[in-house]
């Protein structure tokens, strides 16, 4: 009979799928929270999500923002003296909230993932205002002017396409970001 597996050992697999040292090498030193320029956005540091998932705080982790704001700039990774891949332990978490369907609707992290994910996989690249007009009315009257402003003056400039182009063989990338996201993750 297969033992369910603790929610650390889930993300031990993913960090052996990555390649990286697992989170059980963190010696708590905080470099990787103290060298993070997201982390005043976050309910809680790298290094306090490193300790929530040793202790199987799973609830608290999936439930934090801390992994939706990471700015994925990796200097905790570099800084980190273990060895830890902190910023791809962010991604992981990412990838396994939406796996499981388990994260917070608020903020739009999840969400805008999503979109950026079936905009990847339809056209080969990102096209901003159909991954941005969404939250562009979340944030008030005044910035929504401020944006169509700029949207403008790059279209004049010819730097923003009316519409988004797709790249050739796109299937091809289709095929690699499927088996890189979990079964039903390009629906």
């Amino acid at each position: 009979m297969a033992r369910a597996l603790t929610f650390e050992q889930e993300i031990a697999n993913l960090f052996y799928v990555m390649d990286s040292n697992p989170v059980q090498a963190c010696i708590q030193c905080g470099l990787c929270s103290g060298t993070c320029p997201a982390v005043a956005f976050m309910q809680h540091s790298p290094r306090a999500i490193i300790a929530m998932i040793r202790a199987g705080q799973k609830t608290a982790v999936l439930a934090s923002n801390a992994y939706w704001a990471c700015a994925s700039c990796y200097a905790c990774s570099v800084k980190c003296p273990q060895g830890i891949d902190v910023a791809a332990m962010m991604y992981g978490l990412k990838r396994y909230a939406l796996w499981r369907n388990h994260y917070r609707r608020v903020p739009p992290g999840a969400d805008f993932s999503r979109r950026f994910v079936r905009l990847i996989t339809r056209y080969g690249r990102s096209y901003e205002p159909a991954l941005a007009a969404p939250y562009l009315l979340r944030r008030g009257l005044r910035d929504l002017l401020d944006e169509v402003r700029t949207a403008l003056g790059l279209l004049r400039r010819g730097r923003l396409p009316l519409l988004p182009r797709r790249i050739r063989r796109v299937d091809r990338l289709r095929r690699v970001i499927g088996q890189i996201l979990p079964a039903g993750g390009l629906a």
